[in-house]
């Protein structure tokens, strides 16, 4: 018994002196700072556009920025820094108005590897997630659901990021991919929240045809697509891989540089803003999607 112990008082001792030489080797543990406090910035960001509700109502995205001093040894400081209290805005885009019809913030602190407000999935569902398996979906006048999803890959292997989520077909959800995408490269991916499943995938036969797309969704039983011809600089909107209606740049006055989706049922090309109904286009409003300026086509300017 006194061998035995005399080996763990050995031990116990040489564990001791290795702390100690650490610690001269990385200028003495007294050398060590704690994390300082998190300080935020007094003021929100001014709101980006995240999404239209309808032909008025247009939905603003804004949150805080933080920093913090980190605790390291005093000769390798650092700093931390990220965003939190993520918040939606709701405003009038067609009528100028005082202020904001609603607004909600969150509470939460660091969302540096997880984000609520990524883009628009419906008209009234702004979605986020972290890039992998968890995604948020905030609906306006209540909190975001959270959900983890069990992910599964359908006849490829590299994935990709996840920055364009759309209503699709059979109840589903379209991750957008890399349409073009070759090789083994998933080109997209769908979201099934029943069972709580990320599918990702290449376009099979009869999905084939929307590589030529910028943006796709699903209306009803059809697939809308939006197509931009950086060349010519044109917009053709097609419905099941059909014509449907085309804008040329001398409607649009569109640059290579600029984006053309869907924001819910609205449809932007590069901050010319408009419905598709019955097959057609109509542009009725321009919008400076991060200053908050709106100007009704041959009509008035909005601000906030």
């Amino acid at each position: 018994m006194e061998n035995k112990m005399n080996k763990f008082g050995v031990e116990k001792m040489l564990a001791v002196l290795a702390v100690a030489f650490a610690c001269v080797c990385m200028w003495g543990c007294g050398d060590l700072k704690k994390d300082g406090p998190v300080e935020w910035d007094k003021e929100r960001t001014i709101g980006t556009v995240i999404g239209f509700m309808d032909d008025s109502l247009v939905i603003v995205s804004d949150w805080r920025g933080w920093n913090q001093e980190k605790g390291t040894f005093v000769h390798d400081g650092g700093m931390a820094s990220g965003i939190g209290h993520q918040g939606l805005r709701v405003y009038n885009y067609r009528v100028q108005e005082d202020g904001p019809r609603w607004t909600d913030t969150l509470d939460n602190e660091n969302t540096n590897d997880f984000t609520y407000l990524v883009g628009q999935l419906s008209d009234s569902v702004i979605w986020g997630g972290n890039g992998k398996e968890s995604f948020s979906f905030w609906k306006l006048g209540q909190k975001p659901t959270v959900m983890n999803m069990t992910v599964f890959k359908d006849g490829c292997n590299a994935t990709f990021k996840h920055e364009r989520m759309r209503t699709w077909l059979n109840g589903e959800i379209l991750l957008k991919g890399p349409f073009g995408a070759g090789g083994d490269s998933c080109q997209y991916a769908v979201l099934d929240t029943s069972a709580k499943a990320l599918t990702y995938k290449r376009l099979g036969n009869e999905l084939k045809w929307i590589e030529k797309c910028d943006d796709v969704r699903a209306l009803g039983n059809d697939v809308a697509c939006l197509a931009f011809d950086k060349i010519n600089l044109a917009v053709f909107v097609l419905l099941n891989d059909e014509m449907s209606d085309s804008l040329s740049n001398s409607e649009l006055e569109l640059s290579k540089y600029d984006d053309v989706s869907f924001m819910g049922d609205i449809l932007n090309f590069g901050g010319f803003i408009g419905s598709y109904n019955n097959g057609h286009v109509n542009i009725f409003s321009i919008a400076d999607l991060v200053g908050l300026m709106f100007r009704n086509i041959g009509g008035e300017s909005i601000n906030y």
